[in-house]
């Protein structure tokens, strides 16, 4: 079973980074994916100025599984929308691109990769 929780520690935070090649960032907040239990990947992230910032998406080396990817994504951008802030923007690197693209992110008119969230998570009509 495929699971997608915040991480606790900042000592776990970077040991994960370390685990998946990607630059740990102490200033970002980061959720990881286990399969099974199994560490597969970590997300790293922040929020300023009001919009969010997807910093890394990544799984360990030679581990493809489109979905863990895309649920990281999806788990970051539903926290920030739910801090309030409704826009988001994603490194050139983050991931690959059709990750990005899958999770939401579009240029905007400067060529940056945005994220409207506004109705993203709103469910199905009124209540």
């Amino acid at each position: 079973m495929l699971e997608i929780k915040p991480i606790q520690s900042k000592e776990e935070q970077q040991a994960y980074c370390a685990q998946c090649g990607v630059a740990y960032d102490a200033e970002c907040m980061a959720y990881s994916a286990k399969d099974n239990g199994k560490f597969i990947g970590v997300a790293q992230f922040t929020m300023l100025e009001g919009a969010g910032y997807i910093k890394s998406i990544s799984l360990i080396k030679d581990l493809d599984d489109f979905e863990a990817l895309f649920l990281m994504g999806r788990a970051m951008l539903n926290f920030i929308d739910l801090c309030g802030i409704h826009q988001a923007y994603c490194a050139e690197d983050a991931a690959d691109a059709r990750i990005i693209t899958a999770i939401g992110f579009r240029r905007n008119d400067e060529g940056k990769l945005w994220a409207d969230m506004t109705h993203m998570f709103g469910g199905c009509g009124e209540k």
